[in-house]
């Protein structure tokens, strides 16, 4: 039993019993506190695994990958809650690509990262909307007129704190192709059609 919690509760009844002027003695309100602890605890825990199921992932390593996996093309392979970070084998974890990587990943949106080098980074992103879109340019200092269209997929180059970006954003033609938000969101101008 969680004395604290248990305590907390038994205040919390007092004082809800003086509230409502229920004639309750003090027997009756330990008795109270006491059987109501473990339905509390059990509620408490059920909304912090609700919680906990619904809230970013802050760093977003997965328990399980004790140890990456070396690839046999002279990379280290990492997977993380919903993005795989690859590393070649001779790059610092220092290094600036290395280091924009693993700021980059903990994004909710990335799906891969790639560090060839100690300043070039490839990175996969699969938006959920056209300002998670535009927010992966600004924040990649992506230049606009680098920005191609290639089937399912949109890529684009940029350069941040002197590493080159090549970013790929899958899915975002879809989210292109609803002409009016486009254009909201200041990606097309002109007349929607």
């Amino acid at each position: 039993m969680s004395a604290p919690l248990q305590h907390q509760l038994h205040s919390r009844i007092e004082l809800a019993a003086q509230m409502l002027g229920l004639p309750l003695t003090p027997d009756q309100l330990e008795r109270l506190a006491l059987e109501l602890t473990p339905w509390v605890k059990a509620r408490l825990a059920e909304q912090a695994d609700a919680h906990a199921a619904a809230a970013p992932i802050a760093y977003a390593v997965v328990p399980t990958m004790a140890r990456p996996v070396k690839a046999m093309t002279g990379m280290e392979t990492t997977r993380y809650a919903g993005c795989v970070s690859r590393v070649g084998l001779d790059v610092d974890l220092d290094s600036p690509a290395a280091t924009l990587a693993a700021k980059v990943r903990r994004q909710p949106d990335a799906v891969a990262t790639e560090v060839p080098d100690a300043h070039t980074l490839a990175v996969t992103v699969r938006p959920s909307s056209l300002p998670a879109w535009r927010w992966w340019l600004s924040s990649l200092s992506v230049d606009l007129a680098s920005v191609q269209t290639r089937g399912t997929a949109v890529i684009a180059t940029g350069r941040r704190h002197g590493v080159t970006v090549q970013l790929r954003g899958e899915g975002v033609p879809a989210l292109l192709s609803d002409k009016a938000a486009a254009r909201l969101a200041g990606f097309l101008s002109g007349e929607v059609r």
